[in-house]
């Protein structure tokens, strides 16, 4: 994948005067070789596309329902998201598989939901602390990406975007090494290759506590498409220098390409 891309994930946080605020100190100002999405909370999505309209930053909604529409009261479905121009919908996020249980088949249900609604769903995988001082790392991963090809065929698997996310290093104080981190997404690429026809047009984003100065390493990895970033898409210095840093890696990206043809 050429293009690096970079999505916020602003999670249960926000107002109306905060989010105008955050806007303006964005748009416009991300490099142009990046894709960038901001993934909002629901009552923030009409501000977004009116925001965000005309400007180069994708709108993303961080769930929605397995359902197309009916008597389930609460849930959004992702035709509604695709009303207001989302483009990105995050599935499967670590908190919402902790704190509210999602399985890793509801998850794919999930995918495939956004998928129909004509969304490119975010699903995040990842490994707790416990699984993977176990040595159960990929073990978790390949269940979790099971899933998905139990649900979804070949040609729906390729319009996913893959988020691995460690679950042990995001607000733990630890950090996940470049290392470790391409190790996983060599991973997930390789499950990608035995599912897709071209593994490569897969974007694979990395979103374990992803700061500005790790950002550079992170996105320069061989299998890193980019991120998935929470808290520093909050504060608009931090989120512009990360999708600097991603423009430099695409620009490494490029001269390795081009160094490998000759």
């Amino acid at each position: 994948m050429e293009r690096k891309l970079v999505v916020g994930n602003w999670k249960m946080n926000g107002d109306l005067v905060g989010n105008q605020a955050l806007f303006e100190q964005l748009v416009g100002r991300s490099p142009g070789s990046v894709d960038t999405a901001l993934c909002l909370p629901f009552p923030y999505l009409a501000q977004g596309q009116r925001a965000l309209s005309g400007s180069a930053t994708m709108l993303g909604a961080q769930n929605l329902s397995e359902f197309d529409a009916g008597a389930y009261t609460g849930e959004v479905s992702g035709a509604m998201l695709a009303d207001f121009d989302c483009r990105f919908v995050i599935v499967g996020h670590s908190e919402r598989r902790a704190l509210f249980h999602e399985d890793d088949l509801l998850v794919a249900r999930k995918a495939r939901a956004a998928l129909a609604a004509g969304l490119a769903p975010i699903v995040c995988v990842g490994e707790s602390l416990v699984e993977r001082e176990a040595g159960r790392a990929e073990d978790v991963l390949l269940r979790q990406l099971d899933a998905l090809a139990r649900v979804l065929d070949g040609a729906s698997l390729s319009r996913l975007v893959i988020a691995y996310e460690p679950v042990w290093a995001i607000g733990t104080g630890r950090a996940a090494s470049p290392e470790q981190v391409q190790a996983i997404l060599s991973f997930v690429r390789g499950w990608l290759a035995r599912h897709v026809v071209d593994s490569r047009a897969v974007r694979v984003l990395y979103g374990g506590s992803v700061k500005a100065d790790r950002a550079a390493a992170l996105f320069s990895l061989p299998d890193s498409d980019g991120g998935l970033i929470g808290g520093a898409s909050l504060i608009a210095k931090q989120f512009l220098e990360i999708c600097e840093a991603a423009a430099v890696a695409t620009q490494d990206d490029d001269v390795s390409d081009f160094k490998g043809s000759r």
